[in-house]
């Protein structure tokens, strides 16, 4: 009997070595693999090893090594028929019906491979061409440099309604495929089809042997219906069953990166580009138990990353629901928060790889977050009021599979007696039993999350709560706040402060809006220039950069230092800040220059760049006199 490749590769997906395996061979983790001893030879030093990732099992006792379909035929003598049919019964898939229909629509399968490859080849094209100069751009204002659009195969879909169409046509692939291959729009009311993607810019989609099914595209006009469309779908895509960069994913989890999943195609060339190379996405649509079950086949505990606003916490509750009733022992999940306002994309391009793993290092176990859900607007200052936590706890663990169940209620029952003991305890040192500090607030009230009190804004702006890279640099701070105190810069600076480049896109937000208000008003005194930042984002900015600002040192920007001296300081700071940009970019160059040629060349051009920064780093205004007529003591 012959089964189609597809259904092979669906058992393949569903089912890791190891499980199969560890039916009937008792498997201990071993570094990336699984090791056991050989259920062909008997031995006492284990020589019989496992890799998901590859998807083997190798014994060098016996020298046998095979797939999940050879492992079942020899251990239990069947034929590859049987085995098949065994694997689809353990794996909860029906056995499909083979005819020569089956066969003919395998056939047609493949040919809608070779289609949708052929577009992405001429989306590829056309980005590259004169026509994707548009698209070029804006990929360049997302910092997606010409190697990383080659490597996730970035194209460019042109704004005319029939370009893939001609294209395609002039190479013998009817409407018919290409309809179905969900690259043309058809239907009855309309008499002619016509490409689906029209100017924008294109990220492919491969299914997990890494061939492209489908496509997302984003649009270049901001006023186009959608700003993301994907690929419908098809007999090759089923969009809630696959992950963006899943294929590439998956052969770097075996190599031992943390397998993280944020919202969308650049979030996810973002970070990889950043050193994550085990980075996903969903395809436009909340994570699904597909998705899910797919992560974990790639990982024991994948990292979500969900923005720190209320859409991220409900994508992240929502997460919580999806996982409960299938978790199973060793498999869960971790909960990132990006700091509110940013996106993956946004923290990379201000905080490079250490803002992400500031932000990875603060991943929270799915526990955490389901009791954060259950307790964090509530009051339990009536013993009603604590019934009815503790009873929606019963029914939330009630869900959990048997293998887990009783674990989650004892976590829970202990974090209840914690809310719930008296006030006079409150400080009493006590067993943790999770491994995580959770002091314990007054009687019948919900600790602060993250053991954190109720903080000021000032204080929720600190590096200290949200991190020390997602903090706006310090000498970019320094600027904003001069400006901010000393409004006449704007008059006598302004096009010096218009010309710098600034990391960190809150800094750059307030820099804009500085110019804004020096251009549309006369602006005499530091109140003035306030009240024109007063409401909004901009003023939560501007508390930040206040915040950013601590040391003595940093006099100069303060409202009471002369004029004389901030012109001084301004000069100084600003031509530090032009060259630590400068040297900055110059790393990134000689980085990524000794990561195409590892040659002694480029090796001593990025050392030369890494000690020049180093000289430079802590570099100040040395002036003579300098902060004498702010009443400073003069420097020797």
């Amino acid at each position: 009997m012959r089964f189609p490749p597809s259904f092979l590769d669906e058992l393949r997906a569903r089912l890791p070595v190891s499980e199969v395996v560890g039916r009937r061979v008792q498997l201990k983790r071993s570094g990336r693999e699984w090791k056991g001893l050989s259920p062909f030879n008997k031995e006492k030093t284990a020589s019989f090893f496992v890799n998901d990732q590859k998807a083997s099992w190798f014994d060098f006792s016996a020298q046998r090594n095979g797939d999940i379909f050879d492992f079942v035929m020899e251990t239990e003598g069947l034929g590859f028929a049987e085995a098949v049919e065994r694997l689809a019964a353990m794996a909860g898939v029906p056995m499909p019906v083979v005819s020569e229909h089956a066969a003919a629509e395998e056939r047609h399968r493949k040919s809608l491979h070779d289609i949708i490859e052929l577009a992405a080849k001429f989306f590829e094209a056309t980005l590259a061409s004169r026509t994707g100069a548009r698209a070029r751009g804006y990929l360049a204002d997302r910092a997606i440099e010409p190697a990383t659009q080659l490597k996730f195969r970035v194209g460019y879909a042109p704004p005319e309604r029939f370009a893939l169409k001609e294209h395609l046509g002039a190479q013998g692939v009817s409407v018919e495929d290409m309809v179905e291959a969900g690259l043309l729009v058809a239907g009855d009311d309309i008499p002619v089809p016509y490409d689906r993607f029209r100017d924008r810019v294109m990220f492919p989609i491969s299914d997990l042997r890494g061939r492209v099914v489908a496509f997302g595209g984003r649009a270049l006009d901001k006023d186009a219906p959608a700003k993301y469309l994907n690929s419908p779908e098809t007999p090759l895509f089923h969009k809630g069953a696959l992950l963006y960069n899943a294929a590439s994913a998956r052969a770097a989890t075996h190599d031992g990166h943390p397998l993280i999943a944020v919202e969308g195609y650049v979030d996810v060339i973002a970070t990889v580009t950043a050193g994550f190379p085990a980075t996903v996405a969903p395809l436009g649509t909340a994570l699904t138990e597909d998705q899910l079950g797919l992560l974990w086949r790639m990982a024991d505990e994948p990292i979500l990353c969900f923005d720190g606003d209320s859409a991220g916490r409900r994508a992240a509750y929502r997460a919580v629901d999806l996982a409960l009733p299938l978790l199973r022992p060793g498999k869960s999940l971790l909960f990132a928060t990006l700091p509110e306002g940013q996106d993956p994309d946004d923290l990379v391009r201000s905080g490079g790889r250490a803002a992400i793993a500031d932000v990875l290092s603060l991943a929270r176990p799915l526990a955490d977050v389901l009791w954060t859900r259950e307790t964090e607007a509530g009051r339990f200052d009536t013993p009603e009021r604590r019934a009815g936590l503790e009873a929606r706890l019963g029914q939330i663990s009630a869900a959990i599979p048997d293998s887990v169940r009783k674990y989650y209620r004892q976590d829970l029952e202990q974090r209840l007696r914690d809310l719930f003991a008296p006030a006079a305890d409150a400080y009493a040192p006590r067993r943790e039993p999770r491994g995580r500090s959770s002091p314990r607030g007054p009687r019948g009230r919900q600790p602060p999350v993250n053991n954190l009190p109720a903080a000021s804004p000032r204080l929720s702006a600190s590096s200290i709560v949200r991190g020390y890279r997602t903090a706006l640099p310090p000498r970019e701070a320094l600027i904003l706040l001069a400006v901010v105190n000393h409004p006449w810069l704007l008059e006598s600076r302004a096009e010096e402060l218009s010309e710098l480049e600034f990391l960190h896109p809150d800094a750059d937000r307030l820099r804009r809006a500085l110019l804004d208000a020096g251009a549309s008003h006369a602006i005499a005194a530091p109140e003035t220039l306030r009240e024109s930042l007063a409401g909004g984002n901009i003023e939560n900015i501007l508390l930040r950069v206040e915040a950013a600002v601590t040391h003595a040192a940093d006099w100069p920007v303060r409202p009471d230092a002369a004029a004389e001296d901030v012109q001084q300081w301004w000069a100084q700071v600003v031509t530090l800040h032009r060259k630590s940009r400068t040297l900055n970019r110059e790393l990134k160059e000689a980085e990524r220059a000794l990561g195409d040629e590892p040659t002694e060349e480029n090796l001593a051009w990025l050392r030369d760049v890494q000690n020049r920064l180093l000289a430079f780093e802590g570099t100040e205004a040395i002036i003579e006199g300098f902060g004498a007529l702010s009443g400073r003591p003069s420097r020797a």
